[in-house]
């Protein structure tokens, strides 16, 4: 008898060894995964778990977060350094915290705090801005440097007859008005080039400083008040002020005189070469709408209005082009301030040759403005179209495998060669996502929503919106004490084979901490809905292949679903052909 001879089906095998991460695209690789959480690439080319995390302190209402000697932090109206707490009358609102040497400048309350202690063990604070309205008598006289006075001077158009040697004379033949001192050897009237007004009244010196840039207001003497409006204290007192200027005749009045030294309005601040800096889209402390950068004076973060034409002198620049400002950053030595289409980068050292280049490129997103981040000396960012790496050239996009999701409300940071970002959905889902730039590979984590992060000893910091407590991304402080729960999803597998084939069975290799849980599901073409098909509990700690059976489909994903650590070494998958 004659039987007829069938055909063997064909069928193929191949494997997956390297974990490319997280792809959230239609048509993904193997080893790429379109849904994941808490998977991580401190494996790689391995499938394992985050470590677990840290909790490192429960404040009642963290406001802000920068790494000094120790982990500073606001809490309500606190300043928090290492455990210890300094009250300072904070406003209860987000902080800009920006370091300067020892310094620690707290916007937008424009407020400072020294984090070196003093020998008795406190810590130096205080207002930026300083303030002094008089009361009583306001006297303007003509003095030396040191305050001392001139005494009687004649004032008159001719120079006096028979002066004696060294004596004055104020010359009001032409304008302004000038003071000049007679020498007997030579016989001629010489002119002072530097005069002084000393402006005296109780306390109007006490909270200012010598060399502060300060402006004056309320001054009845039209002349006099517009030669004061901006000066620069020479020498003080807590009852007097030395101005530059030039008085004909001594002044007073009983009105209200005010002294001010103030700190612009600011969007954003940064510290770059000695200097906080600064820029403002909007309105100014005048109230007119300005679109400016600004430079403190040179190692003094408390003046912005000193105007000497000197190298320490402070800084303003207007800038053309239009929008908010969206971020600021010090990167390679400049100070670099974006909007959403273009940057402004500033060459130079002092105000004389600070020199501002704009560029125009894909900008930080506003409201992004926390998700600027260095990682092994590339700046990272979220624009408008994604997130960008840029290295002094011209950006470039990395996050396409984070698929056509558009993000918002990024806040990012920087460990060893990672990039974290934390950023919402238009759904206003959250998504902590990691870039490891080493490998080029995304993982996301979880739906955690950090606020602000923090490189600090080795560890990243964050602050939880969800708890308000500061955690630790490599598990400072208490770990986390539940097991990790994970899941990967796969693409869709079996669209790239032409013709009636299926997925006959797949193979895992895998090692599994003792007690620790992974399940397998399938979905079949597209069904919206996974099928359980096994699990695996660890016993012992060892590595061991894994038989996973599905059953016949155009097409179907995987999903994979652990419960403490374990590693995916590799998945094998055998393709049999249809009838």
């Amino acid at each position: 008898m004659i039987f007829p001879t069938l055909n063997p089906l064909k069928t193929s095998r191949e494997s997956i060894e390297i974990f490319k991460g997280y792809n959230h695209n239609i048509r993904i690789g193997s080893g790429e995964f379109y849904e994941m959480e808490n998977l991580s690439s401190d494996n790689y080319p391995l499938l394992s778990p985050r470590c677990k995390r840290g909790i490192y302190e429960s404040p009642e209402n963290p406001n802000g977060m920068i790494a000094k000697g120790a982990l500073c932090y606001v809490d309500g109206g606190d300043f928090v350094i290492g455990n210890e707490r300094i009250p300072m009358n904070l406003s209860d609102s987000r902080k800009a915290l920006i370091s300067m040497g020892a310094n620690v400048i707290i916007m937008p309350d424009k407020k400072y705090i020294n984090t070196t202690p003093q020998d008795d063990g406190s810590y130096e604070s205080g207002e930026i801005e300083a303030s002094v309205v008089t009361s009583g008598t306001v006297s303007f006289t003509l003095s030396r440097a040191d305050g001392s006075a001139y005494g009687e001077i004649p004032v008159q158009t001719e120079a006096p007859s028979n002066p004696s040697n060294l004596s004055y004379w104020i010359d009001t033949s032409a304008t302004p008005h000038a003071l000049k001192q007679y020498s007997a050897s030579s016989g001629t009237w010489a002119s002072v080039v530097t005069t002084y007004i000393k402006i005296a009244a109780d306390g109007i010196g006490a909270p200012f400083a010598v060399d502060d840039g300060v402006s004056i207001s309320g001054i009845e003497d039209t002349a006099i008040a517009e030669m004061l409006k901006s000066a620069i204290i020479q020498d003080r007192a807590d009852d007097y002020i030395i101005v530059k200027g030039m008085l004909d005749k001594v002044s007073s009045q009983t009105l209200p005189v005010t002294v001010e030294r103030r700190m612009p309005n600011m969007d954003f601040i940064i510290e770059s070469e000695n200097r906080l800096w600064g820029c403002r889209y909007g309105a100014a402390l005048n109230g007119k709408i300005v679109n400016e950068i600004y430079a403190s004076k040179l190692g003094d973060f408390k003046n912005w209005n000193c105007f000497a034409g000197i190298s320490t002198d402070s800084y303003a620049v207007s800038i053309g082009t239009d929008g908010p400002f969206t971020g600021a950053i010090t990167y390679l030595g400049h100070p670099i301030f974006f909007k959403e289409t273009c940057m402004h980068k500033i060459f130079g050292n002092y105000p004389s040759n600070f020199q501002v280049q704009m560029t125009t490129l894909r900008g930080v997103q506003k409201g992004c403005e926390n998700s600027l981040a260095i990682v092994n000396e590339v700046l990272f960012y979220k624009a408008r179209s994604g997130i960008c790496a840029y290295d002094g050239s011209l950006p470039v996009e990395i996050s396409a495998a984070l698929g056509d999701v558009r993000y918002n409300n990024a806040a990012a940071g920087a460990l060893a060669n990672k990039y974290y970002i934390s950023m919402s959905d238009t759904d206003g889902g959250w998504h902590l996502f990691v870039y490891d730039t080493l490998k080029g590979v995304w993982h996301r984590e979880d739906a955690t929503q950090a606020e602000l992060f923090c490189n600090f000893q080795g560890d990243l910091y964050f602050i939880d919106h969800a708890t308000e407590q500061i955690k630790t991304v490599k598990g400072t402080g208490v770990p986390e004490a539940a097991p990790i729960k994970w899941s990967a999803t796969t693409g869709i597998i079996g669209t790239d084979s032409p013709g009636k084939k299926y997925i006959s069975s797949m193979d895992v290799r895998m090692s599994i901490e003792v007690g620790a849980r992974i399940a397998f599901y399938a979905e079949y073409d597209s069904c919206g809905e996974y099928e359980y098909l096994f699990t695996m509990v660890g016993k012992s700690l060892q590595s061991f292949s894994v038989p996973v059976r599905t059953r016949r489909c155009d097409h179907l994903r995987i999903r994979i679903v652990g419960t403490g650590n374990a590693q995916i070494f590799s998945i094998y998958k055998t393709t049999g052909g249809g009838q």
